[in-house]
């Protein structure tokens, strides 16, 4: 058998995580034929086939599977070496990757990660937007941003900012033409932009006002995938829109929008980072979170 590059399993384990050689060759830096080459040399070094390949697939054989399984904690243990080696420098350097929800990587995890990098040059970090509940540990992330505390046990999880609230707002022009409702339920008269969760699902709104829960499903014409969609569908007036006040704050003190029933606001959870309890924490990583917990 012909001498095996570390690197070369590390790609491996990459384009089986990323599901292909794009995916994987973006997070590297390199192109797609780099790792199509290195993934083919490594299969000829071997003498067996690794990943059965598709125009639109890339999954692991049977021989594929059962190297990843015994490779995956061996990775682990020398990334792991290496990183305690990190301790002893002055600076921690590294990656810290993250999955997050859009709106909270727009306002909450962005931020911190920009002012975060300026106190720490030597560490490089990657938010990956996505609504979707995912392993992060599977899927090679460090942590993750959901909303509420609602996560697994082996999770640990730290608050990222104040309770949240959704705003309900619609353009001048829109309230001029169809009127203004003066409860939730007046909603099913109007057009709604709804919101659509990765998972097929569609946004429920909910309501509280002097211990009085009301929640409805919207109606409507258009529905959207993303915050920043149903904010220019309000703006341009095609409906009334459900978003975190971190969106339209500046929208509704300027009057581009005007806010809808807001004494019918309901206090909701933070959005909180999780991490894992029982895997060994890179210096980058504990950096980044002890970066969060002083900005408490």
């Amino acid at each position: 058998m012909r001498p095996l590059r570390l690197d070369s399993l590390e790609i491996f384990e990459d384009v089986v995580r990323c599901g292909g050689f794009r995916a994987a060759a973006l997070g590297r830096g390199v192109s797609s034929s780099a790792i199509s080459q290195s993934i083919s040399v490594l299969e000829e070094a071997l003498g067996i086939r690794l990943l059965n390949r598709t125009t639109r697939s890339v999954a692991p054989t049977e021989a594929g599977e059962q190297l990843l399984e015994r490779l995956r904690p061996a990775l682990h243990d020398i990334r792991t070496a290496i990183d305690d080696l990190n301790q002893l420098r002055e600076r921690p350097s590294g990656t810290v990757r993250i999955n997050a929800p859009g709106p909270a990587a727009d306002h909450v995890l962005c931020p911190l990660a920009f002012e975060f990098m300026e106190v720490y040059p030597d560490i490089n970090v990657e938010i990956v937007s996505d609504a979707a509940i995912i392993d992060i540990v599977e899927q090679g992330f460090d942590a993750g941003v959901r909303f509420g505390k609602q996560l697994a046990q082996d999770m640990i999880a730290m608050p990222l900012g104040p309770a949240l609230r959704y705003a309900i707002v619609a353009s001048p022009d829109y309230l001029r033409s169809r009127g203004r409702p003066e409860s939730p339920n007046d909603l099913l008269r109007h057009d709604c932009i709804r919101r659509r969760f990765p998972g097929g699902t569609t946004v429920t709104w909910n309501f509280e006002k002097n211990g009085d829960d009301v929640e409805i499903t919207p109606k409507g014409r258009l529905t959207l995938s993303s915050a920043h969609q149903e904010r220019q569908a309000a703006l341009a007036g095609s409906g009334i829109a459900h978003l975190f006040e971190d969106y339209v704050r500046d929208d509704i003190e300027k009057g581009r929008v005007i806010e809808l029933l807001p004494d019918w606001k309901k206090n909701l959870p933070s959005w909180y980072l999780y991490y894992p309890s029982k895997r060994h924490t890179s210096a980058a990583v504990r950096a980044f979170l002890d970066y969060i917990r002083d900005q408490r």
